[in-house]
Order: C-alpha cells, then sequence, then structure tokens
C-alpha cells in the first residue's frame, strides 16, 4: 500500500529520521512552531498571529521557505470533534485529502486517521499528546511514528513539553506526520479549556 506523500516527497526519510519540535510562542495554546532535522536546519514552519489564530479554524504547514505544504481545519458543522487536511492552501470547493476524528471514549486518548483516495490507508494514534508520548500505527497496527519528550544529549534532563520529537520510520510522511501533530495540538488545546485548566508552562526539570 503506497503511503500519502505531501509535495514532491522531499519530507520522506530512508532511514528513521527524528525531528525536533519547538512552540514558538508560550503566551497562548496552539501556537507557532519550528521544526529542525538532526543538523539544526528548519524544516518546518507554522506561523501564528496571537489568540484569535484558533478562530480562524485553519492552520497552515509551510517548509522552511514558506511554502504552504498542507492546511488543516476543524470540520463545521461535526457532531463529533473532526478535523480535515487538504495539500497546499486551502482553495474553496477543495476536497481534504483526509480527516482526523477523536475517539468519545472518556479517558482513552485515540484519534482515528482517514485517508482518502487511497483505499486501506488509516492510522490509529494512541497515547497522550498532552504528556508528549503518543505514537502513530498504520492500519497494520505497525508504528510509522512517535512523539515523545525531548532530552537534552548533554546534560540528560527531560526537556519541558514545549519542545518534543517526532521519530518518524523510514518511508512515512514528515510533512503529513506535522500535520497530524498540528490537529493533536488542537484537540489538546479544546480539552484544556474544557476542563478549565491553565496552560502549562515550560518547565526545566
Amino acid at each position: 500500500m503506497k503511503e500519502t506523500i505531501i509535495g514532491e516527497g522531499g519530507y520522506v526519510y530512508k532511514q528513521e529520521t527524528l525531528l525536533t519540535v519547538l512552540k514558538t510562542s508560550l503566551f497562548f495554546a496552539n501556537d507557532g512552531y519550528s521544526v529542525y532535522d538532526c543538523k539544526g536546519q528548519l524544516v518546518f514552519r507554522v506561523d501564528s498571529y496571537g489568540p484569535d489564530t484558533r478562530d480562524k479554524g485553519e492552520i497552515v504547514l509551510m517548509d522552511a521557505h514558506g511554502k504552504c505544504l498542507l492546511t488543516v481545519r476543524r470540520k463545521r458543522p461535526s457532531l463529533h470533534q473532526r478535523w480535515e487536511g487538504f495539500k497546499g492552501e486551502r482553495s474553496d470547493g477543495q476536497k481534504p485529502f483526509f480527516s482526523v476524528r477523536r475517539s468519545s471514549i472518556i479517558g482513552r486518548s485515540s484519534v482515528s486517521v482517514e485517508v482518502y483516495n487511497n483505499p486501506g490507508e488509516e492510522y490509529q494514534i494512541e497515547g497522550s499528546f498532552a504528556q508528549r508520548c503518543c505514537t502513530i500505527f498504520n492500519a497494520g497496527k505497525e508504528s510509522v511514528a512517535e512523539i515523545k519528550r525531548k532530552v537534552d544529549a548533554s546534560t540528560n534532563v527531560v526537556l519541558g513539553k514545549d519542545v518534543f520529537s517526532i521519530c518518524l520510520k523510514p518511508g512515512f510522511d514528515g510533512a503529513f506526520a506535522m500535520g497530524l501533530v498540528l490537529v493533536l495540538d488542537q484537540i489538546n488545546g479544546d480539552e484544556t479549556i474544557t476542563e478549565g485548566a491553565q496552560v502549562e508552562p515550560i518547565t526545566e526539570d
């Protein structure tokens, strides 16, 4: 089965690859991101323009040069919390190429991903994004990507939750993985607001 590839396939790696994700603002939930490879080179970025970004309902993932790779937006109206992904910058009438739906089971974090026009390609995300500890599984229950806390290599200290890692298995598109991260961040932000919790500041453990 051929897996989803964004753009020209420049974000599919032949070897297991670790990307570092940095939240670029600590003042609001669901802000911008910068994503770096193991050499410290910028790979992706997501810009935000303050706390009103959430109300627009759309988030754009760009490459290092500002080219739009994909857009995610909340589907409205929707009985269940559902998000849709579009290749490039979304235009009116454009059909999504994937959708993400959160499981309605309280206390169990499970998110389903459906890819359109590619029968058999679907994913399940299990774990806790709030704790930066979750895994993306394909239809064959194989791990294709993992989100985990970032550890400072020099001090062996676990960094705050605004810095984390995405471990990509060979063949899984990094841009697609980052698009799923954006949706998970939105879902997590919604849960935080619903529960009346405060946004957790970055801490040095």
